[in-house]
């Protein structure tokens, strides 16, 4: 498996990225596409392409703010799904990020929402907060009731939460 970041719009695997991106995650869960192209300028973020077998299997959006690092999306994609490449994912983000922080849906939501809870639990990710709430993409778009997971016990997470909605949610 190998972790490509891309470091431009123009690369060939953004627009798959993109509309996968936009397919597999409700418009309240994400960036339009004016709001996603600057993450290529920001410093802060990367957009990693995952590939398994020369072929692209799915992304990363990570944010390496202050002590930790915040997954905004992980995705591999749905003909990839079921074979265990998400569980090597996360072996990635553990062996390269130490300390990270993510929002998934409250697993009441739904089968998909249990199932990700599941996954996430079973890769060592552990709820650390019930009450966030994911601030708004922009015009039109709703804040939203989520969880925050991380694979650590963090000290301050009000700091953690301000950081999040200062820097990634701006």
């Amino acid at each position: 498996m190998e972790f490509l970041q891309i470091t431009s719009p123009e690369d060939y695997r953004v627009q798959e990225i993109f509309n996968s991106y936009c397919s597999t995650f409700p418009e309240d869960e994400r960036r339009d596409w004016n709001k996603f192209i600057p993450l290529f300028s920001n410093p802060k973020v990367k957009l990693i392409s995952v590939l398994h077998e020369n072929k692209n299997i799915g992304y990363l959006i990570i944010w390496e703010l202050s002590n930790y690092t915040f997954v905004e999306h992980f995705e591999v994609f749905e003909q990839f799904r079921s074979q265990k490449l998400g569980s090597h994912i996360t072996g990635y983000l553990f062996k390269n990020h130490p300390r990270i922080v993510l929002e998934i849906e409250p697993e009441n939501l739904g089968d998909d929402a249990k199932r990700r809870y599941a996954f996430y639990q079973k890769n060592g990710f552990k709820l650390i907060d019930e009450n966030y709430i994911q601030p708004s993409y922009g015009e039109g778009k709703n804040p939203l009731d989520l969880w925050l997971l991380a694979n650590y016990s963090p000290e301050n997470l009000k700091q953690i939460k301000e950081e999040i909605y200062d820097i990634v949610y701006h």
